[in-house]
């Protein structure tokens, strides 16, 4: 006698018959065109959304010691028009140099601006160590330790940074301050390439796809401490 069993049965019920809709040629179509248009606009956006340019009016300007001199050159030019009183340098070792170097990025940025002709007074080197990850965290808040050394935290203060760096340096110091601090931050684009088109540089892509990744990662995974 054959047997009376049905295929789902003999599958101990793990499969089941369906109904599969799939688009018509116009459907694909459809798809195609939108998908299109969605990479367009994360061509479009994910440069100005990583890149933000969002200063606040505060005295203490804040300066990556890892930026390239084009970019220290235009924190000069803002420092004396824009009327600040207080410029702290961060960073670590530069690359190559042993973790122990005492001339590291802070320090090295520090003299620069010396060298420019900010006033002895207003320049501070904040060096942060050598941290193996989390680099621009520990920075926060090895400077936020020493704004608390010195009598007390600023109220507000902006961050110098360069291109696609600049969301991700904001969000970190701003978890390392806290909300009693207000952050703002100041993008130097990248002069190694259009902005507008960074898809054509190999700099461009290289940076905002690192940068991209980076961001997520301090925005979904990192915790603070």
């Amino acid at each position: 006698m054959a047997s009376t069993t049905k295929p789902d049965q003999r599958c101990f019920r793990l499969l089941r018959r369906g109904q599969l809709w799939l688009p018509t040629w116009r459907g694909w179509l459809l798809l195609l065109g939108l998908g299109i248009i969605v990479a367009y606009a994360a061509l479009r956006c994910i440069h100005p959304f990583l890149a933000v340019d969002a200063p606040v009016a505060a005295r203490v300007m804040v300066v990556e010691g890892w930026i390239p001199v084009p970019a220290l050159k235009v924190a000069v030019d803002r420092f004396r028009a824009e009327g600040y009183e207080m410029l702290c340098t961060v960073g670590g070792p530069s690359p190559g140099d042993p973790l122990d170097c005492p001339r590291n990025d802070a320090v090295i940025v520090a003299e620069q601006f010396l060298e420019m002709g900010i006033p002895a007074e207003k320049v501070h080197a904040v060096p942060s160590g050598a941290p193996e990850r989390d680099r621009t965290y520990t920075s926060a808040t090895v400077l936020r330790g020493w704004f608390e050394q010195q009598g007390g935290l600023p109220v507000r203060f902006n961050v110098v940074t360069e291109g696609a760096h600049s969301r991700r340096s904001r969000l970190l110091f701003q978890a390392a301050f806290g909300d009693e601090v207000e952050v703002g931050v100041i993008s130097v684009p990248n002069p190694d390439y259009d902005a507008a088109k960074w898809w054509r540089y190999s700099e461009g892509v290289k940076e905002v796809l690192s940068e991209g990744a980076a961001y997520l990662y301090a925005r979904l995974l990192f915790h603070p401490g």
